[in-house]
Parts: C-alpha cells; structure tokens; sequence
C-alpha cells in the first residue's frame, strides 16, 4: 500500500511545486496591484485639490474684474452720451444685474463674508445711482449726472476697492 500512495504523491510532486512557485508570485502581483491602485487614488486625490484651488482662484479673478467693472470711473463709459438720464441708470442697472447673476456660481468658491461685500457694493452701487439722480430731480443732462455719481462715490467711503483689498488678502491665504 505504501508504494502506491508513494505512486499517487509522485504524481502530485509536478503540481505541488508549480503551486509552490506560483503562490509567491501572486501574492508579488497582488500586492503590485493594490500599491498601483493606492497611488492612483492619492494621485486623483491631489488633481483635485489641485483643481479645486484652481477654481478658488480663478473665482476670485472673476469676481474682482466684476467689482472693477462696476467701479464709477468704468460705468460712466459705457453706453451713447445720446441717452436720457433715466435711460443710462436703467442700461447700466440692468448690465450689473445680468453680470452679477453670471457670476453669482462663484459665490461656491468664496467665503460668505467676500460674497456679501460683493452682493453690498452691487447694491450700494445701484443705491447711488438712484439717490444722484433723486438729488438731481431730473433736471441734469447725462453728463451732469455722470460727473455728479462720481463726486457722491469719491466723497463716500470707497468699498469697492475694499472689497478687493478683502479678496486679494483671502486668495493670499488659500493660494
């Protein structure tokens, strides 16, 4: 009986060495396997703290070139010296409006007290427009009225270039 369990092992001897080598070798993939995985996870991980401040960033750059285009010095530029007093106020409110709504996603990116200065000096912005022109009853030209709401800005206090000053500290600390 034993030479022939010895027979049968014998048979087996090809097999229990091949698995003998083999075992090792999967064990080096395995492991191959999961530190490539490991990695590639770390390396998506930082694309995208990478990506994310890129989007900080470029979320602070937009919202600036907003608050430097609503700056008076800018409004007063835009639109035909042809124009009715009441006219301008309502092409240059309705041009914020609408730059500020395709900005506001922006508002994901930056701190809730950067985003309220902002929405403040839009306001404040389109507030003076109407209190120039309610002091102007509207018996001013367009000329008159644009040198006027530059005066009342300039003799006010500046919270636009607050407001940036405020957004250039912030992406100082995030960058």
């Amino acid at each position: 009986m034993l030479p022939q369990i010895m027979t049968n092992f014998s048979e087996y001897l090809p097999y229990a060495f091949a698995l003998i080598i083999t075992i090792p070798f999967l064990v080096l993939v395995r492991q191959f396997i999961f530190t490539f995985i490991k990695l590639k996870e770390q390396e998506i991980r930082l694309l995208s703290v990478k990506s994310n401040a890129e989007n900080k960033t470029q979320s602070y750059e937009r919202m600036v070139l907003f608050l430097e285009r609503i700056k008076p010095f800018n409004l007063v530029q835009r639109f035909d010296k042809g124009l009715a007093v009441h006219e301008f106020i309502f092409l240059t409110e309705k041009s914020i409006n609408e730059e500020f709504e395709y900005n506001s996603s922006q508002q994901l990116y930056l701190t809730k007290n950067s985003w309220k200065n902002i929405v403040d000096s839009k306001n404040a912005i389109i507030d003076l427009f109407h209190s120039t022109y309610e002091g102007l009853k509207g018996n001013a030209s367009l000329e008159e009225f644009k040198t006027i709401f530059i005066m009342n800005y300039m003799n006010g206090e500046d919270y636009i270039s607050a407001t940036i000053e405020d957004l250039r500290r912030e992406i100082i600390i995030i960058a």
